[in-house]
Order: structure tokens, then C-alpha cells, then sequence
């Protein structure tokens, strides 16, 4: 791997795990399209580094909202907690995050399997046709107001699903995260909000366990500073374009996502049959 290619994997991985386009499906594409090496089949500790990447753009585009949610959590070792009150909404958000990452959990014994229809771009294809359905109709939804004050149990669950639902290669995590929060009658911002940080623990424990195999494995150390540049630029570009997606979701303007989609579907299909 050479630092052009650790920057373009970089990229991709910033741009499309928060776009709702599907990072999985594109590194595909690109990968049989350019014949690029995969990070996690050319060196597991690279793919480490860019979902690290991605995590902590995360956590910059959300840190008061995590900040909140920290304080609230501690909040309820300490008695006589004078924001008892003002954080009662954050605790409700608290347990709606641990619902919703039930389902994920659920399926981690068939992931890889799941994982591995990668290897047949005919069915990534299929699947950014699913997303750009999900984008499609989401975009038609009308305007939601449900936030942690009033939504439900059920309604964590549903888009905790459709997090578990998009493990495979081509469903978009964030597009169909969002567009199940929107269905379900979520205003727009707080389902982006409740989309990302429900990746959270699912990007932070799939680091911590990858970072695990990519020790048993081995570092090549002598290739960190391609790797910290590919880290960089998903970190970077990951946070713009959640910015990004805010700024659409408030609009609910989801349609050329659907369209874009829809075309990388049938380019992938293509890619099967050369």
C-alpha cells in the first residue's frame, strides 16, 4: 500500500460511512473497479486505524450531546443531583442507545457470514437498490416530532434492526438508520442525532476488537505514517460530511442520494459480470 492509496481509502471510508450511500458497497465498487487492496485484507491494523478515524468524527460533530449524556450517566451515582430533573431526557436517551444496540448484538455470531456476500457485488448491488428505496421514501415522510422526551422503546428497537439490518455489504448504516427514525415519526435532526450516536458503540466495539486480531496478527510499523494519513483523511472527511447529512435531513432532501444509489447499484451489478 503507498500513501495515494491510504488516502483514498481514507476517503471513501469518511465520506461514505456517514453519507448515506453505503461505505461497504463503495469499497467494493472501487476496489474491483481500480483493483485497490482492501484495508482490512491488505493490513487489519490500517482498517483499525480508519474506523478510529471515523469515531473520533463522531464524537467532535456530537461531543455536547455525548458531553450531556456522560453527565447525566454519572449523574445517577450521586444523590442529590441538582440536574436530576434536566437530565432525566438524556437517561431516556441513554436506554433508547442500549435498546437499540440489542439487535447488533443479536447478530454477531453470523456477521462475518453476513459480511462476506462482499465477495459478490451482484448482491452489494441489490443492496444499494434497498437503499436508495429506504432514501427514496424517506425523503416523501412527513415531518416527525418525536425526540427522547416522546419516543418510544419500540422505536429505538426498530432502527437498532435496521443498524443490524445494514452489516450487509451495500445497505447504507446512516441512510437506513435515518430513514427508520423518520418513519417512525422522529423530526429530522433528532434522527440523524440518534443515527450516529448509535454507531457509536457498534464502530467503538468492533475497533476494540479488531485492534485485538490486528496485534495477533502483526504491525508493520514501518508503514504507520501511510496509515496515520489514511486516518486523517476518513477523520476528516467523516466529519464533513456528517455535517453534511444534518444539514440535508433538516432540508429532507434525501432524493438524489436515492437516485446516486439506485446508479451504484447497477454499476455494481455491472462489475459482477465483467
Amino acid at each position: 500500500m503507498n500513501l495515494i492509496q491510504s488516502i483514498i481509502l481514507g476517503l471513501i471510508q469518511g465520506l461514505t460511512e456517514f453519507l448515506p450511500v453505503s461505505s461497504s458497497g463503495h469499497l467494493v465498487i472501487f476496489e474491483n473497479l481500480f483493483k485497490l487492496e482492501s484495508a482490512e485484507s491488505s493490513n487489519l491494523f490500517f482498517d483499525v486505524l480508519l474506523h478510529f478515524g471515523t469515531l473520533v468524527a463522531v464524537v467532535i460533530a456530537f461531543r455536547q450531546d455525548i458531553a450531556e449524556l456522560l453527565r447525566a450517566f454519572f449523574g445517577m451515582f450521586r444523590r442529590g443531583d441538582p440536574n436530576r430533573q434536566r437530565d432525566l431526557f438524556s437517561r431516556r436517551l441513554i436506554l433508547m442507545l442500549v435498546v437499540g444496540t440489542l439487535p447488533l448484538l443479536a447478530i454477531m455470531p453470523i456477521k462475518d457470514v453476513i459480511e462476506g456476500a462482499r465477495a459478490y457485488p451482484w448482491i452489494v448491488g441489490i443492496a444499494l437498490f434497498v437503499t436508495a428505496g429506504l432514501l427514496f421514501f424517506a425523503d416523501r415522510a412527513g415531518k416527525g416530532r418525536k425526540t427522547e422526551k416522546n419516543a418510544t422503546m419500540l422505536d429505538a428497537l426498530l432502527i437498532g434492526l435496521m443498524q443490524a439490518v445494514a452489516v450487509t455489504p451495500g445497505i447504507s448504516r446512516s441512510g437506513s438508520t435515518i430513514s427508520m427514525g423518520v418513519f417512525r415519526g422522529f423530526e429530522r435532526n433528532f434522527a440523524v442525532k440518534f443515527s450516529f450516536l448509535l454507531s457509536l458503540p457498534a464502530v467503538l466495539g468492533a475497533t476494540l476488537l479488531e485492534t485485538a486480531d490486528a496485534v495477533k496478527a502483526g504491525i508493520d510499523w514501518t508503514l504507520m505514517p501511510i496509515y496515520l494519513a489514511g486516518m486523517v483523511t476518513a477523520g476528516v472527511s467523516g466529519f464533513f460530511a456528517i455535517k453534511l447529512v444534518r444539514y440535508i435531513a433538516n432540508k429532507g432532501k434525501f432524493g438524489w442520494f436515492a437516485v446516486y444509489c439506485a446508479a451504484a447499484g447497477i454499476a455494481a451489478i455491472v462489475i459482477s459480470f465483467i
